[in-house]
């Protein structure tokens, strides 16, 4: 194996992107097809785009500083934060727009930690955060959409709208735990004042609704794998393209 991370040898995309090369080559295939790769005027990229497509993708594994990501990739420490710019955000998943009639939608927020201040506040985890509404089906448990972050401290009723989760899934039915109470979406049965606990019915719909939306838990703890999402440094949408491509990402590991 070389000496720096290359696409061209195998044993690298793996590691880094969580994909076989076949899918790897149609991750490519994909990107070029969505125009991520055209034709410039001025000084050609120093990598082609399999190599920018892994770098970006080890970035957000690693959350290496550039400093040390460049000379694994054999670029410079500018020429590494140029690639992380441009291919980055061609990355992100393509939001899906239309859903079957019987579609069940899973929706929890997490919240990533954010050094740029501009865009975060203080959250429940004390620090610096972005709160991330992540839509999943819950049959398949792919991510169909992200909403944009809203800072940290917005309640999951209030992000749910600001973020444009909302609009996106439309009249779909989805699934929710109880902190979206009075948006519309199904919520558990709560016990209501001087009731000491559920009849048996609603318990039992309790339980249930627990199980299923436990798929978006371990959606949750899949994408916090990449370490980008434990520590953020990237500035103003940096932190949204990064959900939007390890969710892509994500959903190609699931289609196997």
């Amino acid at each position: 194996m070389s000496d720096v991370i290359t696409a061209s040898e195998s044993p690298w995309t793996a590691p880094f992107t969580e994909l076989s090369s076949r899918q790897f080559g149609k991750l490519v295939t994909a990107l070029r097809r969505e125009g991520a790769d055209p034709v410039r005027k001025g000084r050609p990229w120093s990598l082609p785009l399999e190599d920018r497509v892994l770098l970006v993708a080890t970035y957000w594994r690693t959350n290496l500083t550039l400093r040390q990501l460049a000379p694994l990739s054999g670029v410079s420490k500018s020429a590494a934060n140029r690639i992380i710019n441009h291919p980055g955000p061609a990355l992100t998943l393509l939001p899906r727009k239309r859903f079957r009639k019987d579609a069940v939608l899973i929706v929890d927020a997490t919240l990533v930690p954010t050094r740029d201040h501009a865009i975060a506040e203080q959250s429940k985890n004390y620090r610096y955060s972005t709160n991330h509404q992540v839509v999943i089906d819950a049959d398949t448990r792919v991510v169909v959409t992200i909403g944009r972050p809203p800072p940290g401290n917005r309640n999951d009723c209030k992000a749910w709208e600001l973020s444009g989760a909302k609009d996106a899934v439309g009249r779909t039915t989805v699934i929710a735990d109880g902190g979206y109470r009075g948006t519309g979406l199904v919520i558990p049965h709560r016990s209501q004042r001087g009731q000491a606990e559920l009849p048996a019915g609603k318990e039992e719909h309790n339980a249930s609704h627990r199980k299923v939306r436990a798929r978006v838990e371990h959606t949750f703890a899949h994408m916090k794998s990449w370490k980008i999402l434990r520590h953020c440094r990237l500035k103003g949408d940096g932190v949204h393209h990064a959900m939007f491509g390890i969710a892509r990402l994500h959903n190609l590991t699931l289609a196997g």
